[in-house]
């Protein structure tokens, strides 16, 4: 496959993409707003002349058959979020179950030890063997040794790992979400940061960021009230972001997005109708396919965050503070990546709805040659 920069087929502009041209306002401790106006300077233009490889490989690694829904809700959101290419990678006794439920996605089998029960070594070989572009890990795996093996091997694996797509980044993986049982993973490994050779964006709510900073020898009460308190959030966020080296994303009301160099951003949303189960393994779908798609970690995580936000927002708009269903967000989030869109076209920024047109098309290196492809015409 043909080399393709990151944020493939972006108009003029694209070198500044992860820098709002909207007023520097400010939310709790100085942490910047994150609006539609914001967002939609993030989100990627999508050339006419592409094929579905151009758009980003993602691996999703979920789901058991306890929490089957928490791996199909993760590649369900990554589609609508603009994802070209899909894969779920379950334990093998599984892989019969899932691939009679993604319709969409292709499945991936891992070896395992037991029954639902992985092989580490053996299944982090099967990853590095698949090409992608970025990886979701986590949400609704079996807890084990095994799968805590597991995690620690994917975020310090080394480079030319799954990035064919990519040659001019050898040196780098790709990037990562870790959220659910890989954030539990990592809770209970001393200094996991230290080992981690990815950059990564950590999805926790509030009691898995407690117990992530109490692993990381910090007095998690210190932090103060992280449900209430829109300037502790920040500031512990910000704190563990810095700390770890990695995009933190602290769900919940007003989640707040940080930085590993000190750059926060907190959203405006506070929605009691997405406290409802699976809506953190759609927010999860939707920042890896994100990141499939080229946007660095900061920029991916804040886009998703907003996305979501909005996509709950308009279904609690009909349904009310009750009642939503986390299956009912992925629709919402491409009619929500369409409204962001259309209000940075008219901003000035090439491409209408999310796509370049035909004159930008042309004049754009980045745009792929579709007759080179090797998935062929979009599909």
């Amino acid at each position: 496959m043909t080399d393709r920069p990151l944020g493939f087929g972006r108009g003029p502009g694209a070198a500044d993409v992860g820098a709002s041209t909207a007023p520097a306002a400010t939310g709790a401790a100085g942490a910047a707003a994150l609006d539609d106006g914001v967002a939609a300077q993030l989100v990627p233009v999508r050339p006419e002349r592409a094929h579905k490889g151009s758009f980003g490989r993602l691996l999703v690694v979920a789901g058991s058959l306890d929490y089957a829904g928490a791996a199909l809700l993760v590649c369900v959101a990554a589609g609508r979020a603009g994802a070209g290419l899909v894969t779920l990678a379950v334990p093998g006794s599984l892989q019969p179950l899932f691939a009679a439920k993604v319709v969409e996605a292709t499945t991936l089998a891992l070896p395992e030890d037991d029954l639902e029960e992985l092989d580490a070594e053996a299944a982090f070989a099967r990853v590095l063997d698949h090409e992608h572009d970025a990886i979701v890990v986590g949400p609704g795996l079996r807890p084990g040794l095994s799968t805590r093996q597991f995690i620690a091997d994917l975020v310090a694996a080394s480079g030319d790992v799954g990035i064919e797509t990519r040659p001019s980044d050898r040196s780098t993986p790709p990037p990562i979400v870790l959220d659910a049982e890989a954030l539990r993973a990592l809770a209970s490994t001393d200094s996991w940061w230290t080992a981690v050779t990815r950059q990564a964006v950590l999805t926790p709510h509030v009691g898995e960021f407690a117990r992530l900073r109490a692993g990381a020898g910090h007095d998690p009460s210190l932090d103060g009230d992280l449900i209430g308190d829109d300037d502790a959030r920040v500031a512990a966020a910000s704190a563990a972001a810095v700390e770890w080296g990695q995009t933190v994303v602290l769900k919940g009301a007003r989640t707040v997005v940080a930085a590993p160099d000190g750059a926060t951003a907190i959203a405006r949303f506070m929605n009691p109708a997405m406290a409802t189960g699976g809506t953190g393994d759609v927010l999860a779908g939707t920042i890896g396919a994100l990141l499939a798609q080229g946007l660095t970690p900061y920029d991916a995580a804040r886009l998703g965050v907003h996305l979501h936000g909005m996509a709950g927002e308009s279904v609690s708009e009909r349904l009310g503070d009750a009642g939503l269903l986390a299956a009912d967000l992925p629709f919402e989030i491409a009619l929500a990546r369409r409204r962001l869109a259309v209000i940075a076209e008219r901003r000035g920024r090439a491409g209408r709805f999310g796509f370049v047109r035909d004159r930008d098309a042309a004049a754009s290196p980045a745009s792929p040659a579709v007759a080179d492809g090797p998935d062929g015409p979009s599909s």
